[in-house]
């Protein structure tokens, strides 16, 4: 009878850490900065958690979408690049208006998609080599047309375009919106929709998908450009929060964006990537930075802190789904 209770104690402790675990830990840390410093739970605060996380989370969307198909996209930041340089360049050397430059900045970050869908299924490269490789030659291609890495910055960019990162509209940063408009389309394809569905279905199982009649290669295609394409709207946003190009940049959001995805993939009931998910994991990421940033901590003890939190969530992550 004790062996009996012990096993079930064991079960249901086991079923709430596999349900829970990443819920309570987002949690915890919540309650430790609020209680550390009152100015964490003030309303200004918070909305500079959510409008701070924006371009991370435009990412992480592209992201979402790759995994969900059994890949990874390495190449996420150079995308992003991708739509900032062109943006910024067609402003400044060629006196666009910023709508011309705005999609033009989108059709740059498709050209990585483009590339990678190549890659992948016109050579059948593994997606971590593809997309390996595509951040390579964009890192290079960067390098040369800024003559070793030197910024591009137009001061003169147009208000419009200024405000994708600086405007507001009843109070909500543009950004925010722009990131929120994004979250429910990618929602609504990838939770609630046939094209969704086959993308599961391929992350999962593609020999399978292939018997169904799913047609893998044109829905590959599709995903990384559509993926690329989205990184490049928060390149966008990017250049016009400092109003310039600067190369590389984008290499700064790849590893957040990839653990905001796992740990997503832990809130699931099948562990698989979703949008939900990858919402909570951004924020997670973003409350950490601001919340140690709150604290006041030398510039070196924040980025290990940071980098510790980090690794344990993404181990909680991974023992989820191992013991799911």
């Amino acid at each position: 009878m004790t062996e009996l209770t012990s096993n079930r104690s064991s079960s249901l402790l086991r079923h709430l850490f596999v349900r829970f675990g990443f819920l309570v830990a987002f949690f915890a840390f919540f309650v430790f900065f609020a209680a550390w410093n009152p100015v964490f739970l003030q309303g200004g605060n918070l909305l500079n958690i959510v409008e701070g996380s924006a371009i991370l989370l435009i990412v992480a969307l592209g992201m979402t979408l790759i995994v969900a198909t059994g890949g990874i996209d390495l190449s996420v930041g150079i995308a992003l690049d991708f739509g900032a340089a062109f943006a910024i360049v067609a402003m400044k050397s060629y006196g666009a208006d910023w709508i011309t430059a705005a999609a033009l900045g989108v059709s740059g970050g498709s050209i990585v998609g483009i590339v990678n869908a190549i890659l992948v299924v016109g050579l059948r490269i593994s997606p971590f080599m593809a997309t390996l490789g595509t951040f390579f030659i964009g890192s290079s291609v960067q390098r040369i047309f800024t003559n070793g890495g030197g910024p591009i910055s137009h001061r003169r960019m147009p208000d419009e375009f200024r405000n994708l990162a600086m405007g507001d509209i009843g109070g909500v940063p543009v950004e925010v919106i722009v990131a929120a408009v994004l979250c429910v389309i990618y929602f609504l394809v990838l939770e609630r929709s046939i094209h969704g569905r086959r993308i599961h279905a391929m992350g999962m199982q593609r020999s399978a998908s292939i018997v169904a009649g799913i047609r893998v290669n044109r829905v590959l295609i599709a995903s990384y450009i559509v993926a690329a394409m989205t990184c490049a709207v928060g390149g966008l946003i990017a250049a016009a929060s400092i109003r310039m190009f600067t190369p590389l940049s984008g290499f700064s959001y790849l590893l957040d964006a990839i653990a905001a995805v796992f740990i997503g993939a832990a809130l699931h009931p099948r562990g698989r990537p979703n949008v939900l998910g990858t919402i909570a994991g951004v924020l997670f990421l973003g409350m950490v930075v601001n919340g140690l940033n709150l604290m006041g901590l030398n510039f070196n003890v924040k980025d290990a802190l940071s980098g510790i939190i980090l690794v344990s969530a993404l181990a909680l992550a991974v023992a989820q789904r191992k013991m799911r």
